[in-house]
């Protein structure tokens, strides 16, 4: 089934896209894809060869903790 993905945090959106979602592997297709692009946002925010570095161990994390998921029939 085709569903919208949302991810906020704080009124902030975080990522939004529309997934083919059927079984557990494209399910998790979906949120590899939220993983890498707020992954590409957080190393965009870097400043420093240090603040990339933390950004590519923890920065996601940090940024998905407190996140809500919303999916949504299409």
């Amino acid at each position: 089934m085709k569903v919208k993905l949302e991810v906020t945090k704080i009124g902030k959106r975080l990522h939004e896209g529309t997934y083919e979602i059927d079984d557990l592997k494209t399910f998790g297709a979906a949120f590899e894809d939220v993983w890498a692009k707020v992954r590409e946002s957080c190393m965009a925010k870097s400043t420093s060869i240090g603040a990339l570095m933390d950004t590519m161990h923890e920065s996601v994390i940090d940024e998905l903790n407190g996140a809500t998921l919303k999916l949504t029939r299409l």
